[in-house]
């Protein structure tokens, strides 16, 4: 079962990263070692997408490095 939003918002919150804002369900997280920021779209109940789930999973493991 794929995680909601709000839950993806609290695992990169609790890694250190900061929420930037963004323009309608869109928020943009940033983190000092990570490049790029990650992107997070939709209502804070709806199903996060595979690809925002690997996009977390990825920056989390750049900004342990």
């Amino acid at each position: 079962m794929p995680r909601k939003i709000r839950e993806l918002i609290a695992v990169l919150e609790s890694h250190g990263f900061v929420d930037r804002g963004g323009k309608g369900s869109y928020r943009n997280f940033t983190h000092p070692r990570v490049n790029r920021p990650v992107t997070l779209s939709g209502r804070l109940g709806q199903d996060a997408k595979k690809y925002q789930e690997k996009a977390v999973e990825a920056a989390i493991s750049e900004a342990k490095q």
